[in-house]
């Protein structure tokens, strides 16, 4: 029998305090990136219209609708399709601005990007969730079994993401020099926590990762593909230059997994195809991410 049909009844581990250290994780990772935020980087969208409103495309729609098609011609099993729609409807995630720079792509670019997603999150990622999830038969039903409330996601995406971030922005606007010295320690370090608890989550539930991890990497594998995929060719198509089109795709592969983690164990009761498939991206879209990086950083 193959071992990835067992995966919708798996459940992984999961204390409350283990919940609240991840919750608190993310809250720091998310003050740390806003400290990086300022009142010019969302003028930098209006005056650079063309290439926002293809990252914006690109991220909140044609990512989704891409992981509808895949999840259709992959049929992974219900939980782990809902866990791909989750990841889709994530914003993006807070390494991608290191990795853009590297890259040698549009670094203004990628900090208002990355800023207008993460505040636009707290609306489009619950709504996208519930849109593109309802338009698959078995996570339709998945959904429907769970009873999810969508207004208890907004309301804890508002408080994960939106208190930091008000705080953060206020932090660089206000406190210049406050910002410039907790940045320096804030971003690395919570970056390092969310990697432990990462680490702490696996070897918690080591053997249900290593009964699932040989037949749901593929799936991972695929999904950060055509995220990269997806950024990359949305700026071709677009007639962007080339370091805005590294830029969309870094963006758009790049998914804050963090928060995907933090809804899971809080609605989904650790649900294991949800939480194996989201923890595998969280840790490959950064060897990913960073393997695009370097390839087309000598490339103009």
């Amino acid at each position: 029998m193959n071992p990835s049909h067992d995966l919708d009844a798996v459940a992984l581990n999961f204390s409350p305090n283990d919940l609240l250290l991840l919750n608190l994780a993310l809250a720091l990772i998310m003050y740390g990136v806003a400290l990086d935020l300022r009142v010019e980087d969302f003028k930098y969208l209006i005056k650079n219209p063309k290439a926002f409103f293809l990252g914006v495309f690109s991220q909140f729609l044609l990512l989704p609708a891409l992981t509808l098609l895949l999840i259709y011609v992959m049929r992974p099993p219900a939980s782990v399709s809902l866990g791909m729609f989750l990841v889709a409807a994530c914003p993006g995630g807070n390494v991608s601005n290191f990795l853009s720079n590297l890259a040698k792509g549009n670094t203004a670019l990628s900090v208002s990007l990355t800023g207008f997603s993460t505040i636009g999150s707290i609306f489009l990622t619950p709504i996208n969730f519930a849109l593109w999830a309802g338009f698959y038969g078995p996570t339709r039903e998945l959904l429907r079994e769970i009873s999810l409330d969508i207004s208890e996601v907004f309301l804890t995406v508002s408080l994960i993401l939106g208190i930091p971030l008000v705080l953060g922005i206020l932090t660089r606007n206000f406190y210049p020099q406050l910002a410039a010295r907790a940045k320096m320690i804030l971003q690395p370090l919570s970056i390092l926590i969310f990697a432990a608890f990462v680490v702490v989550a696996f070897m918690g539930n080591l053997d249900i990762f290593l009964e699932y991890i040989s037949v749901i990497f593929l799936w991972v594998l695929a999904h950060n593909a055509v995220a990269l995929s997806a950024g990359f060719f949305t700026g071709f198509f677009g007639k962007l230059p080339f370091p805005d089109i590294k830029t969309l795709s870094i963006e758009t592969g790049i998914q804050n997994s963090g928060l995907g983690l933090v809804l899971i164990f809080t609605y989904f009761d650790g649900l294991g195809g949800m939480a194996i498939i989201t923890a595998l991206w969280g840790i490959w879209h950064l060897i990913s991410g960073m393997a695009l990086a370097l390839s087309l950083k000598n490339i103009k």
